[in-house]
Order: structure tokens, then C-alpha cells, then sequence
């Protein structure tokens, strides 16, 4: 998945095996496991923070559009 260094946070969706992953991807290396752990508590669900994308099980898209709007930071839902 190839995302354009452009500043704009973005929310993907994956179907995989076991069910659906939202992806946050688009943001610094260094905010990376801090947003992932403020998405889990925030969300109440799991997730994990891999080669610079954020994965929160389940479709959360809206809800994390909502919270980083929220924190002031530019976002869009990308795919399908």
C-alpha cells in the first residue's frame, strides 16, 4: 500500500480471515505507539502499531476520523 507523504492522516479498511482491521496510516515515526495506545483506550478495543501503520481491530473508521478531527489533525477515509 502505497500512501503519499502529504501530510493527511488515512483511514483504510481490511477484510482479513478473522474479520476487519481498520489502518491509520500517514503519520510521524515517532507518534506512531502513542497513537496507537490512545486509539485502543479510546476505541475499548485492540489493536497494534507495525512498520509505521496503526491497526485497530474492527471497521472504526468513522469513530477514528471523529477523534482526530477532534485533535486537530487533517484525515480521510481512503478504500473501499
Amino acid at each position: 500500500m502505497r500512501v503519499p507523504d502529504d501530510g493527511v492522516v488515512r483511514i483504510f479498511r481490511e477484510r482479513r480471515r478473522a474479520g476487519t482491521v481498520s489502518l491509520v496510516t500517514g503519520l510521524g515515526a515517532r507518534e506512531v505507539d502513542e497513537v496507537a495506545k490512545a486509539l485502543k483506550r479510546h476505541l475499548g478495543t485492540g489493536g497494534t502499531a507495525k512498520n509505521g501503520v496503526v491497526e485497530i481491530q474492527g471497521d472504526h473508521r468513522e469513530r477514528i476520523v471523529a477523534w482526530f478531527a477532534a485533535h486537530g489533525r487533517k484525515v480521510k477515509l481512503a478504500g473501499g
